[in-house]
């Protein structure tokens, strides 16, 4: 019995559009087949192992024919794998959906359709233009530009409207910009006004969304001037005056920016998408992995003497996240820490332990080593021992400032920090395009992305590096390098880099 295939619709661009469903299923999928313009963030849904196929279409470049393509879906599904079938916006808009589901269908193969939000009506919305409005516009026509407007004068016409036939208050052509001046020529034939207000939307819904405006007499030379690059869609209507009133993408406080991500893969989509939202477009490249530090024996010691210490120190959530990996083998868990006093480096470090159940009785105001320090200071430590659970590559700030306060601290490094395998290739690809601000997060941060920029033939780029740093130890690491930073967080947490990241654009404008 052949596995089902699910079309699915990707939406416009914004990956925050894919359905709730959609999502779902590329969690669950075995076998994932992609368009051209389906997002790489949607990817990352998917689940380790899945099979990734890309199978996009551009201008003189298909990854497959169509009747190849279908046959894949077949074969994939008959192979008793899941497939879903990544479609850019709606699949049965211009999508070829429907000779896929025809093509499934006479194969006997299992198949259902998951509806995408499609690019016909949210584009224009990112743009302040609603493609109906009481008073201005009641009906909508939706035309593809793939096809010579010329070759169809039946369409066209019914689209401008002629002969008697009422026309579509707003007209919407997807894929139309290499056929944008035939379009408007057709139009204009065919009985539309040449002061027909007229919009077009270069990579709707995406932070590189461009919207230019115009009418059907000025468009085409509007388009050539600002230089617009596909994929871009044509509205034509009296919504389109709205615009000037209803635009709200492009006062998005970080729209145009480009910026690079480099927290660990598990840590960055946080980041990635309050980045997002102010309108950045957004490049994620971990720049550290995680790996067990050099040897587990002193952990197992410091696990089976846990009594012995008055307080046990974390000081950063993956710390936690190791604690508990690295116990399990022993048959044992946070109960381990039941008695102890607990000190965490910062407010995410403090949540994951009552995420578990457990008090924490410090957490400084400063998010550092240093701040730690100052707030044991306030408390009687003389004879107390300490554990102190970290990175491999962690500075000795907390061990030293804390002996000063006459503890006695036991280090145990919980794991290590490596480079990854390809971040040689993604910096090299990354920075192939203009990258406005570095975002970094951690001295080590810093050491592997120039690294990186080395093994990459980059060492200039390093020296060029314009980075947003989340505290004074990592800007410091960052002017080590030759670097420049361009804004530093007030404190030490998301909030306070992205704020920085705000200060900067607004001085920067």
């Amino acid at each position: 019995m052949p596995e089902t295939v699910y079309l699915v619709g990707a939406g416009p661009g914004d990956p925050g559009l894919l359905t709730v469903k959609g999502r779902e299923l590329l969690q669950r999928a075995d076998v994932v087949v992609y368009d051209h313009l389906a997002s790489d963030r949607l990817l990352a849904w998917c689940r380790p192992g899945a099979k990734r196929m890309y199978a996009g279409k551009q201008k003189g470049r298909h990854a497959y024919s169509q009747p190849a393509l279908n046959r894949l879906l077949v074969r994939e599904a008959r192979a008793g794998r899941m497939v879903v079938r990544l479609k850019g916006g709606d699949p049965f808009l211009f999508g070829r959906g429907g000779e896929e589901a025809l093509a499934l269908r006479q194969a006997r193969v299992p198949y259902e359709v998951v509806p995408g939000v499609t690019s016909a009506i949210a584009v224009p919305a990112y743009a302040g233009i609603p493609v109906t409005h009481r008073g201005i516009a009641s009906s909508l026509a939706i035309i593809t530009g793939h096809e010579d407007p010329a070759a169809r004068p039946l369409g066209s016409a019914r689209s401008a409207g002629t002969g008697g036939v009422p026309a579509a208050d707003t007209l919407v052509c997807l894929m139309g910009l290499s056929t944008l001046r035939a379009t408007t020529a057709a139009l204009l034939q065919h009985g539309r006004a040449p002061a027909t207000p007229a919009a077009v939307i270069s990579w709707g819904t995406d932070p590189r969304q461009r919207t230019v405006v115009g009418t059907l007499r000025t468009i085409v030379k509007a388009c050539e001037e600002a230089r617009v690059a596909a994929p871009a869609i044509l509205v034509v209507g009296d919504v389109v005056r709205l615009r000037r009133r209803l635009a709200w993408v492009e006062r998005r406080p970080l729209q145009g920016r480009r910026i690079l991500v480099t927290r660990p893969a598990d840590r960055a989509a946080d980041l990635a998408w309050r980045l997002e939202e102010l309108g950045a477009e957004v490049v994620t490249i971990p720049t550290i992995e995680l790996a067990p530090a050099a040897s587990a024996s002193a952990f197992r010691s410091a696990l089976r003497d846990m009594k012995r210490f008055d307080w046990v120190v974390f000081t950063s959530p993956e710390g936690i996240e190791w604690f508990q990996r690295l116990a399990a083998p022993l048959h044992k868990d946070v109960r381990a820490l039941a008695g102890r006093h607990l000190a965490a480096i910062g407010p995410k470090t403090a949540a994951s332990l009552r995420a578990r159940g457990l008090h924490v009785d410090v957490v400084p105001k400063v998010f550092s080593q240093e701040g730690l320090v100052a707030a044991f200071g306030r408390r009687r430590l003389r004879g107390r021992r300490a554990l102190l659970l970290n990175a491999q590559e962690a500075r000795d700030v907390l061990a030293r400032g804390l002996r000063a306060l006459g503890m006695d601290v036991v280090r145990v490094p919980l794991y290590r920090t490596t480079v990854p395998a390809r971040l040689r290739q993604q910096l090299r690809e990354a920075f192939a395009t203009p990258v406005d601000v570095v975002t970094v997060t951690s001295a080590m941060c810093v050491a592997h992305l120039v690294q990186g920029l080395r093994a990459a033939r980059s060492p200039g780029q390093a020296r060029r590096l314009v980075c947003a740093s989340i505290g004074p130890v990592t800007s410091a690491a960052v002017r080590h390098h030759g670097g420049r930073v361009a804004a530093e967080a007030k404190t030490a947490s998301l909030n306070g880099l992205v704020d920085a990241i705000l200060r900067w654009a607004r001085r920067s404008d």
